[in-house]
């Protein structure tokens, strides 16, 4: 079965689970009705279907490769990437001024959701352009604004992010790249980045790359970091790619996955740069993109695990064995374990897509209203979308596996592929452990106000269904009571190590019961349809799961620190 555009469930969700009429009744989104939403997610399925999903395979099959210091892609990648161009699909939520749709960020996470399911290498390129040009949209010159900002938005050129450096992953304030002031507004910039997505392609006229560096006299640490953007080549006068840069790309690395998209090892010799934003404020600048690139790398895992169910159900509708227990067609998808898998793999992925679209719609009301409650919500929900969803890819995609059985650890069946490429999206733009740690210290700073609306408004959800499905809406209401408890005794631990050390178990807690939360919803709206048995089957089967990830939550570290390191060595 060729993959088909999620645009239906899309549909459904934004209308009556995500509350998608509050964004176009803004100022700011009004031109973006319901209508416009449905034709663009329509055209932006075609595009997937037609042009992204055939090269998904000649991504793993035929990887990148470095050729005399020029990477080559894999073949059809030039021409699909084309493709999303010509359509205007990188620059789908930038600004108008410079070439952009304009159009809420909610809608771009739906349709790189589609992008990721359909091509997760190739969607890698276009979500690195986006993420450089909300970076540029916020901290750049008004010059640097008007010589970048359509050319990547065009897709004439694209763009990257360079943080890591081999000593310096997570703690980037250890990173030893120089910066140096060349007197004319300029800047040199030396040292080397590793792990950089996209950071050269045989398609694209020029590379433009976003640097952390510091300067002479930047402190030690990430205050004393600020950020360049370095292209491969410099604009001429006119604007166009002019003398090459000392920028080139060392290696490529061989990875587990995503064999299409070229993760390079960078070299920056004496490059010519440009500062973008404040000096030493590269961090900041930086976080403009991060925040949202981690909302990006949770709807690649979201993509990827609707690739992988697809992949997977149409296997199971197809392969027949063994006597089924029920009357059908005899296949396996009969058979009461695949369809367990299956129920948790469809259930799971609206529930991470629903917390996606949700943190996406925060930003949407934050930037078009300036209500301080949309950012801190949106704040709340990035680490859960950022983990939640990758974890959901992972999960998926390992099942997708399972469910084909023997063959799926057969490379000619395509569904070992899901998993090796889904899973380097829990490790990027911050780990799955670095998000849960975040939304325990920092996202609860506030007193645990953004978490106590959370979950406020999962209890009206399960106080309006108890007149219509009284059993589900009290397992939802037993388990929001266990979440309050649970984020209470978070709030109250003044050691954080002890925060720490249940952090992953509370977020995947906050996430199970998010998913009662939005299941419900959904089952409101289609009483006795399709959405309602989701609902049950989350309800009743996965739900529970939520008792023994707070529980574990509210553990401490006392236990994990008994455990010395010789005990883990025998």
């Amino acid at each position: 079965m060729p993959f088909r555009a999620p645009v239906a469930d899309f549909r459904f969700l934004l209308n009556n689970v995500v509350g998608y009429d509050a964004i176009c009744q803004t100022d700011r989104f009004a031109e973006a009705d319901p209508d416009v939403v449905d034709a663009i997610l329509t055209e932006a399925g075609k595009m997937c279907e037609e042009v992204m999903s055939p090269v998904q395979r000649n991504g793993d099959l035929t990887p990148a490769f470095l050729e005399n210091g020029v990477v080559r892609t894999s073949p059809g990648f030039a021409e699909a990437f084309r493709s999303i161009a010509e359509g205007g699909w990188i620059g789908i939520s930038a600004d108008p001024e410079y070439g952009g749709m304009g159009l809420p960020l909610t809608v771009a996470t739906a349709v790189n959701d589609m992008m990721s399911a359909a091509c997760l290498s190739l969607e890698l390129a276009p979500l690195m352009s986006q993420g450089q040009i909300e970076a540029l949209e916020h901290h750049a010159t008004d010059e640097m604004k008007a010589l970048y900002l359509p050319k990547l938005i065009s897709g004439e050129w694209t763009g990257t992010m360079n943080l890591t450096e081999p000593q310096a992953g997570s703690d980037v304030g250890a990173l030893r790249s120089k910066a140096e002031r060349k007197g004319d507004g300029s800047y040199s910039i030396t040292g080397q980045k590793i792990f950089i997505s996209w950071g050269d392609n045989d398609f694209t006229g020029n590379v433009c790359h976003l640097v952390l560096a510091r300067l002479p006299d930047g402190v030690p640490g990430t205050k004393g970091i600020s950020l360049f953007l370095v292209p491969k080549y410099i604009p001429d006068a006119d604007g166009n790619p002019g003398e090459r840069n000392g920028v080139s790309v060392v290696s490529l690395e061989h990875k587990m996955g995503l064999h299409g998209s070229p993760t390079c090892v960078m070299a920056f010799e004496n490059a010519k740069g440009w500062l973008v934003g404040n000096e030493h404020d590269g961090m900041k600048c930086m976080f403009t993109m991060m925040n949202n690139a981690r909302l990006g790398v949770g709807g690649q895992g979201i993509g990827a695990a609707e690739g992988a169910y697809q992949h997977a159900l149409a296997y199971a509708l197809d392969r027949k064995q063994g006597k089924t227990p029920v009357p059908g067609a005899g296949t396996i998808a009969d058979h009461a374990d695949v369809r367990r898998m299956l129920g948790t793999m469809r259930a799971d992925l609206m529930t991470a897509r629903c917390i996606a679209l949700n943190c996406a719609k925060a930003i949407d009301l934050a930037n078009a209203t300036g209500d301080k409650d949309w950012a801190s919500r949106a704040a709340f929900l990035t680490p859960l979308s950022k983990a939640f969803g990758t974890d959901t890819g992972v999960m998926v995609s390992d099942l997708c596996v399972q469910v084909h059985g023997g063959m799926g650890y057969v490379e000619e069946t395509g569904a070992a592929q899901y998993l090796r490429d889904v899973r380097v999206t829990a490790i990027y733009e911050g780990t799955n452990g670095i998000q849960a740690m975040d939304l325990v210290a920092r996202k609860l700073m506030d007193g645990g106000e953004a978490a106590c609306r959370q979950i406020e408004e999962i209890e009206q959800t399960a106080e309006a269904a108890k007149e219509v499905f009284p059993d589900l809406a009290e397992l939802l209401w037993q388990a929001t009571e266990t979440l309050r408890e649970t984020t209470e005794w978070m709030i109250g631990q003044a050691d954080f190590s002890n925060r720490f050390a249940g952090a992953v178990a509370y977020l995947k807690g906050f996430a199970r019961v998010l998913g009662g939360h939005y299941h419900l919803q959904a089952a409101m709206a289609d009483k006795g349809g399709s959405y309602e048995r989701l609902a049950r089957f989350y309800i009743t089967r996965m739900l529970p799961e939520h008792v023994g990830l707070l529980e574990q939550a509210r553990c401490g570290m006392e236990d994990l620190y008994a455990l010395t390191l010789e005990d883990l060595a025998q």
